[in-house]
């Protein structure tokens, strides 16, 4: 039955993508869609559906990758990566990350949004005796409430930051101070990525 009320709803779909999409895969996919189903070929117009949806999540993961920030001063940073993934991976959900070096020290910034896993860190972020339960401490980073976990005997620490309650945004680094690791986070231009749509 919902698969028969997304079938209804894609000539509705299709008139808005169009009016702000030129021509590519997704409206061809979406195209061909609406054609299977109008003939009666319902299983090719589910694989079409389905195809435009990994096509769509792909380019929001690839537009995720550009709230990266760039290395700060000697530093160096390889290419951010961009990934769709299915409900094995963080339980689902659209993503991005780059890891950044300097000698031997690593930090890693991964940005999640569509996920079920948001659910659960909001609840975190809402009862301050959950977020500091494993030694976290809430603090503010840019505006944003982030969960702060920091080893000084090992130079460990990760920041966890909800944005918007649609993105999630972590911080992993090893041996790297506290305070750079907290200007990693700061770089991060939490104001525009809250407008992405």
């Amino acid at each position: 039955m919902k698969t028969i009320v997304q079938l209804t709803m894609i000539p509705a779909i299709l008139c808005t993508l169009s009016a702000s999409l030129a021509a590519d895969d997704v409206s061809d996919t979406l195209t061909e869609a609406i054609k299977s189903y109008e003939s009666g070929a319902y299983s090719d117009a589910v694989e079409d559906i389905n195809y435009a949806l990994q096509l769509i999540q792909q380019k929001k993961s690839e537009s995720l990758t550009s709230y990266l920030p760039e290395p700060l001063t000697g530093w160096s940073a390889k290419k951010a990566q961009s990934q769709s993934a299915g409900s094995g991976m963080f339980g689902g959900g659209i993503g991005a990350n780059r890891t950044y070096t300097k000698n031997s020290a690593k930090i890693k910034i991964e940005i999640l949004t569509d996920s079920p896993v948001l659910q659960s860190m909001m609840g975190l972020f809402s009862n301050p005796i959950f977020a500091t339960s494993d030694g976290g401490k809430l603090e503010r980073i840019g505006r944003q409430k982030a969960i702060v976990k920091y080893n000084e005997d090992r130079k460990r620490g990760e920041i966890t930051i909800v944005v918007d309650k649609r993105f999630l945004v972590k911080l992993t680094g090893t041996k790297v101070s506290q305070d750079t690791l907290k200007a990693y986070a700061k770089a991060i231009d939490f104001k525009k990525l809250k407008k992405l749509p």
